[in-house]
């Protein structure tokens, strides 16, 4: 059992299925209240019913009070789960880009300024970012999807930097392929990608408790991402050719 999280209040968004679904399942096996969110709304009562947690289903935008109603007090770990998959080029449709955005990065920044007036005052509080490794390198064929994770994680890491020493815990999880219905979503680019090394949505929720223990702000499922991340950062033109190559081969498999 994680102590941190024991009888913590905690929400869980986009937990319908999926990796939010095993976050869900596992905060309440170690002992939190949990709020289970997702838009819909029998999948979030389902997974509330299967865990003994409280359903609050509908947009995760404003659900920080109504989370906190249903607690009966403070929310002491939040989990930006919820996301979207937009795939597209530089083309793709404003609308398409405006709703990864609001969902993928705005959804956690209009939590965090919930948040954090109640945490810093109590000097303690837990964000859990849900990014994903495209948010640390990037994915073919998913513009929207892969811009908007960058502005997730880096989100995520100005939290960190900013509050961690007022007792504010940030994880930033970035897994690439999880079994989910996401993971299907994304077609022949995530077959080509992803799907060799896809894991399952509780692999996910180990390696976040696993962080969590050790209190690491970087949480990776799958542990080559690290190296994948070393060779971006120190040779990007290295990596860079090596992803096109990537696009090169997907271009000629459709």
């Amino acid at each position: 059992m994680v102590e941190a999280v024991q009888d913590a209040g905690v929400v869980v968004t986009g937990a319908g299925g999926g990796i939010g679904a095993a976050l869900a399942r596992r905060f309440a096996a170690e002992g939190a209240r949990v709020v289970v969110n997702d838009l819909d709304a029998g999948r979030a009562r389902a997974v509330a019913d299967e865990i003994g947690g409280i359903a609050v289903p509908g947009d995760a935008a404003g659900i920080v009070e109504q989370a906190r109603e249903a607690l009966g007090g403070a929310v002491d770990v939040y989990c930006a789960n919820a996301g979207v998959a937009s795939g597209g080029s530089e083309a793709a449709d404003e609308a398409v880009w405006a709703l990864a955005w609001d969902v993928n990065v705005m959804a956690h920044v209009r939590a965090a300024h919930a948040l954090l007036p109640e945490w810093l005052e109590r000097g303690r509080g837990r964000f859990v970012s849900t990014v994903s490794a495209a948010g640390l390198l990037t994915m073919i064929g998913a513009a929207p999807y892969s811009v908007t994770k960058h502005g997730a994680y880096a989100f995520a890491e100005w939290l960190s930097l900013t509050y961690r020493h007022r007792g504010i815990s940030v994880h930033a999880i970035c897994p690439q392929g999880v079994r989910t219905d996401m993971l299907d979503a994304t077609g022949s680019a995530g077959d080509l990608v992803l799907k060799p090394t896809a894991i399952e949505p509780e692999d996910v929720a180990d390696a976040l408790f696993k962080g969590i223990a050790e209190d690491r702000f970087l949480i990776l499922p799958h542990p080559e991402v690290a190296g994948y991340y070393q060779v971006r950062a120190g040779d990007p033109d290295r990596w860079l050719t090596n992803m096109n190559h990537l696009q090169q081969k997907w271009e000629a498999a459709e």
